[in-house]
């Protein structure tokens, strides 16, 4: 491509450089539209996007369900704030509580570190009133960059200049049923964990992990928390990503998929710990706005009426089994579930990987320098995912060159 051809997206990038505090540095592509799973960049230049704004664009771009759902709930009522109750948030909280089958009561945030943050008030303050001090989370984990969540994420990278943090967090080793069972006592308030660790590189739990976890919860009356901010809402084929092991939570975080690309979150409390917090504890101005809970009922409405979740567990083993069947010294295999994979690297190439994926017309995340998240949206099709399968040994070829 030639100069004057990228001379769009090279102007927008100096722009973004100019004006935005470089918490991102300056981001490789820049997006002017999109359909299904195709985006567009401001040069025109066509990708097959695999990462779905990070597991959020569940029916692609420009679904038109979504797009009715938006306009027609933008054009009735945009904003309400607390002080006002409207029918979507409603029907919302109450299609969530249907697809967990259980009692539950629900909080509507804008994003998946408020919703921790919710669930981090719900686990204080049953511990302050049950004399319980301390936390657990795990090695890695991620639950998002505000104080309260940055206390429960593992990542020293990112956590410790923000330091000292508000609560006593014991972090352990995900995975280890035997590490979880030690550090939780009867002075533990909650374990925070992810069902599959998904910043960390998409690593899914050891078989038995999350029931060891929900048991040993049971035993000491600490309150079990599932982080699915990235994992619900059909990623992995299922609703909710514990459904896999039948580990219910006692809350449960949820975001990005849940509005197909419209800002929401929620936290649900099940059972009892959906009624700790009381009037005046928490609250959001912007959380339940009427447009995103319009979008995010469009988003399960059409995940169940088109039947992405049988969709996204055929594909998604499309994936899975095309990659894991190609032979390259540069893989060493992949991991994941449904929609939700990691190309997993034998070296630290997954930039170079995700250069040569870019230049090649796909959208994938150099998540850790030796894996590549893929999150593509849940309408991926069968002839898209083939053509990324049949790419990727060139692009493997391209990423191990030191050319």
């Amino acid at each position: 491509m030639s100069k004057h051809e990228t001379r769009a997206s090279e102007a927008l990038s100096e722009r973004f450089e100019a004006a935005f505090i470089p918490t991102y540095g300056v981001p490789p592509v820049a997006l002017a539209r999109g359909e299904g799973s195709k985006v567009w960049d401001v040069d025109g230049v066509e990708y097959l996007d695999l990462i779905g704004g990070i597991a959020v664009s569940s029916l692609g771009h420009a679904h038109p369900a979504l797009v009715e759902a938006v306009s027609r709930q933008v054009a009735t009522l945009a904003h309400t704030s607390n002080l006002f109750l409207h029918e979507p948030e409603v029907l919302l909280a109450e299609r969530l509580i249907g697809l967990l089958g259980v009692p539950a009561r629900v909080f509507l945030t804008n994003s998946g570190t408020e919703a921790n943050e919710a669930a981090l008030k719900i686990a204080i303050k049953y511990g302050k009133a049950n004399g319980r001090t301390y936390f657990v989370a795990t090695e890695n984990g991620f639950h998002g960059r505000t104080l309260g969540a940055l206390s429960l994420t593992g990542k020293p990278a990112i956590r410790d200049q923000f330091g000292p943090f508000p609560i006593d967090v014991r972090f352990v080793p995900y995975g280890d049923a035997d590490a979880l069972k030690n550090a939780v006592t009867d002075e533990c308030a909650a374990v925070f964990l992810e069902p599959t660790q998904g910043e960390a590189g998409v690593v899914p739990p050891p078989e038995g992990y999350l029931r060891a976890a929900r048991e040993i919860c049971d035993a000491t009356g600490a309150l079990l928390v599932a982080d699915e901010i990235q994992s619900a809402i059909g990623r992995t084929g299922h609703w909710f990503a514990h459904q896999h092991d039948g580990a219910l939570p006692d809350v449960l975080t949820l975001a990005k998929g849940l509005g197909g690309g419209m800002p929401i979150g929620a936290c649900v409390g099940l059972g009892q710990a959906g009624t700790i917090l009381a009037k005046g504890d928490h609250g959001s101005t912007f959380g339940g706005n009427p447009v995103s809970a319009a979008a995010a009922l469009a988003v399960l409405d059409t995940i169940e009426s088109e039947g992405l979740l049988e969709h996204v567990r055929t594909v998604g083993a499309q994936l899975s089994d095309g990659i894991a069947a190609i032979d390259h010294p540069l893989l060493a295999g992949v991991r994941g579930r449904g929609l939700w994979l990691a190309v997993v690297l034998t070296a630290d190439r997954s930039a170079r990987l995700q250069a040569a994926a870019q230049r090649a017309g796909f959208l994938v995340n150099a998540l850790q320098p030796d894996a590549v998240r893929l999150a593509p949206p849940l309408v991926i099709t069968s002839e898209q995912v083939a053509s990324f399968v049949s790419a990727l040994p060139a692009l493997l070829d391209e990423a191990a060159s030191d050319d």
